[in-house]
């Protein structure tokens, strides 16, 4: 695989380094309104593709950025198989971007047992995923097997240096290429299973609020209607904002982590998203 170096700043390799603490409630999230049928149905309600009309990428090209902290980028080609991205390869924790995984792992796992989930559990796992609903997602990462879940995550998707938290699904560790690789898992069906990838891309397509940041804003409003996203962001105990970005894309997947001192406020981060996403861009938008 061919991986170009990104330009680092010198503060990347100090900040950041210790183990996460307990976080902090997220007070971003919002009850979203009644489900729709297709939440109850399962419906994936498949958004119609982009007329390209050419390279929407260049990954080998140079990503730069001055900023404080840690920050670490990879983009996957999926049809040529190549991923591209910053070394090394330095984890961050997922916070609510693990959301994706946990509904994933919960639904094949139906599947596999030939159930179907009721509408109420639909409806959770809508809220977790379209408006980061936090209160649930324990009692779906305790039926997954907790700490196991995590760890069938990286067989499952082939992850090379992911690390799970007994009890928590937010802690999880993860390098930016094992993001995009758990993106690549979730868009080709190894996650959620045949009969509810679908069902899931569709919810990612459709986060909003706090929770619809990074890849997605600075994407052509047409590439915007097919891209499924989920990401994470958390100012914990360790004096960090800890920022994730995922996104799942035709032919391609992007994961970008982040961690800097809290006093900088989670835009600082989500702009991080934003512009390694626009520097990968064949034609940024102006």
């Amino acid at each position: 695989m061919r991986r170009p170096l990104a330009v680092l700043a010198c503060a990347i390799v100090l900040a950041g380094c210790g183990t996460p603490t307990s976080p902090k409630p997220q007070n971003t999230q919002q009850q979203a309104a009644a489900a729709t049928a297709s939440i109850a149905s399962g419906s994936p309600g498949a958004a119609p593709s982009p007329s390209a009309s050419g390279p929407l990428f260049t990954p080998t090209q140079p990503v730069t950025m001055n900023v404080k902290g840690f920050w670490s980028w990879a983009f996957y080609d999926l049809k040529e198989d190549k991923m591209y991205g910053s070394t090394p390869y330095t984890t961050s924790d997922t916070a609510s971007m693990a959301k994706a995984w946990v509904a994933a792992d919960w639904l094949r796992r139906q599947g596999e047992q030939n159930k179907q989930p009721a509408a109420a559990a639909l409806q959770e796992l809508s809220r977790m995923i379209r408006d980061s609903e936090t209160e649930n997602t324990f009692k779906y990462h305790v039926q997954n097997g907790n700490l196991t879940s995590i760890k069938r995550m990286t067989t499952t998707c082939g992850l090379t240096e992911t690390k799970g938290t007994q009890n928590s699904w937010s802690l999880t560790q993860m390098s930016a290429r094992d993001v995009a690789r758990l993106a690549k898992c979730i868009g080709d069906g190894r996650a959620a299973g045949p009969k509810w990838t679908g069902w899931l891309l569709n919810e990612m397509r459709n986060v909003r609020g706090p929770g619809r940041f990074g890849p997605i804003e600075v994407l052509p409003a047409d590439v915007q209607k097919t891209t499924a996203v989920k990401n994470g962001w958390l100012a914990r105990e360790d004096g960090q904002w800890h920022i994730a970005c995922m996104a799942v894309g035709d032919g391609w997947t992007i994961g970008i982590m982040a961690h800097y001192p809290s006093t900088l406020g989670k835009d600082y981060g989500t702009k991080t998203c934003r512009e390694v996403t626009k520097q990968l861009l064949t034609q940024p938008p102006r």
